[in-house]
């Protein structure tokens, strides 16, 4: 049993960190696809607030989520580092719209814990725990949950 221990101690997560307002969010390198400047938006009609449109990314219709909204931060002009971070969840191509990408982070399993009650603004169904780093705490975020099925059906019909 201590070797399992062990070897769980030993793997690392590889996560693209970004920000919303002050505090910076972390989601698993192998569920994004691309990251891209904010591009024109169409709007959808129709669709839950936190849905900004879709964009056309090279032929393929890609809907755009403001994790801004989503996760009822106060809204912000976009800015110049300001990206969409493209990512396949259920084999759909899903963008969602961040304030910035930070880096790409190396964070070593021993050193991420469940998330605590209240330790962001978010919703707590969406956390998958805290990365502690240097002097700082990362948030993960569970990219798969950030749409209920619903709302992922609501998203599909639209398209």
């Amino acid at each position: 049993m201590e070797e399992k221990n062990k070897s769980e101690e030993n793997i690392v997560k590889q996560v693209v960190g970004f920000k919303i307002g002050n505090e910076e969010y972390v989601i698993d390198i192998l569920k994004v696809q691309e990251i891209i400047k904010p591009v024109d938006i169409t709007p959808i009609p129709d669709s839950p607030d936190f849905i900004e449109g879709v964009i056309n990314l090279r032929g393929m219709v890609i809907p755009i989520v403001s994790l801004r909204k989503r996760f009822n931060f106060e809204e912000s002009k976009d800015n110049k580092d300001t990206k969409i971070i493209v990512t396949k969840i259920d084999n759909h191509f899903i963008g969602f719209l961040v304030d910035s990408v930070t880096e790409v982070l190396r964070i070593p399993s021993n050193l991420i814990e469940p998330t605590p009650p209240l330790v962001s603004k978010i919703g707590s169904e969406f956390l998958a725990g805290v990365g502690k780093l240097d002097d700082r705490l990362v948030i993960f975020i569970d990219i798969d949950k950030i749409l209920s099925p619903e709302e992922k059906e609501v998203i599909e019909k639209s398209l």
